[in-house]
């Protein structure tokens, strides 16, 4: 199988992007597992977890399905598959089958999964519609495939409103259709779903209006953080532009009454209808 380079993560893979990640993971457990219960998830489940970076909600999936059910997990990068490992071993998760591979090279050798879960991978991959087909081999007729993907990604915003950030994301996004994703692939996927052999069986858009108090303010303060970091190491801005950035960040984080709106995704629960001779 492939092994792409590590550098092709547009936040990289050391520690510091694990940590991020895992808050991450943490901001929206909750909402995760209400969406897993809802899409029918439970013990004895068999579950394909795409994309599954440090493996935060791949231990949660198993934790779930218990040591009946199954989860197989496939992540491209070594270092993250390697973190993935250590912690479901550590918590003696043995129901985990962990696979390094690329989605859009490599076969996904999974059949008949009751579920696929997919959170912030189809808008990064090359072609979502060649991940949604291998989806649909994986998946079992009846089966789902559950998107928590963004919709809307301008809507990344501070109130009172700063033009620094607002330009941040702007730039966030350009660099993210450069490099060959696209961050708004939420709504390109009720479409090709259909086309893929599912049907979608709920979507709703999920957005979080926070103050600089709430623990989900994190969230975004340590993407920014990370993100500016790794675009000074790309050349891709000068310090004074990130200094800007960070100045006007900082200034809303100290307001009390400040508002911060999160990029808006769209969480799509599809379930499996027909079987697509689609990406062999």
């Amino acid at each position: 199988m492939s092994q792409p380079a590590e550098r092709d993560y547009i936040l990289g893979t050391n520690d510091e992007e694990i940590r991020r990640l895992g808050l991450q993971h943490r901001v929206w457990r909750p909402a995760v597992l209400d969406c897993w219960q809802r899409a029918g998830i439970t013990v004895g489940s068999r579950v394909l977890d795409v994309g599954a970076g440090p493996g935060y909600a791949t231990v949660d999936l198993a934790e779930i399905v218990g040591e009946t059910g199954q989860v197989i997990a496939v992540e491209r990068s070594r270092r993250f598959a390697r973190a993935a490992r250590d912690r479901c071993e550590s918590q003696g998760l043995r129901q985990v089958q962990l696979l390094e591979l690329d989605l859009m090279t490599d076969p996904v050798p999974a059949e008949d999964m009751d579920a696929a879960w997919c959170r912030w991978v189809a808008s990064f991959v090359s072609s979502p519609a060649l991940l949604l087909s291998k989806l649909a081999r994986a998946v079992r007729p009846g089966g789902v495939a559950i998107f928590h993907e963004y919709v809307d990604y301008s809507t990344f915003r501070l109130a009172p409103r700063s033009p620094a950030v607002e330009a941040f994301v702007q730039r966030v996004g350009d660099s993210w259709r450069a490099s060959g994703g696209e961050p708004d692939v939420a709504l390109a996927l009720p479409s090709v779903l259909t086309q893929t052999g599912f049907r979608v069986r709920s979507a709703t858009p999920k957005i979080f209006c926070v103050r600089p108090s709430d623990y989900v303010w994190q969230w975004p303060a340590s993407f920014i953080d990370i993100n500016l970091k790794r675009m000074l190491e790309l050349g891709q801005v000068d310090e004074t532009w990130a200094a800007m950035v960070r100045h006007e960040f900082d200034t809303a984080g100290s307001n009390p009454d400040s508002l911060m709106f999160t990029p808006m995704v769209l969480e799509i629960v599809a379930q499996r209808t027909a079987n697509p001779q689609l990406g062999r």
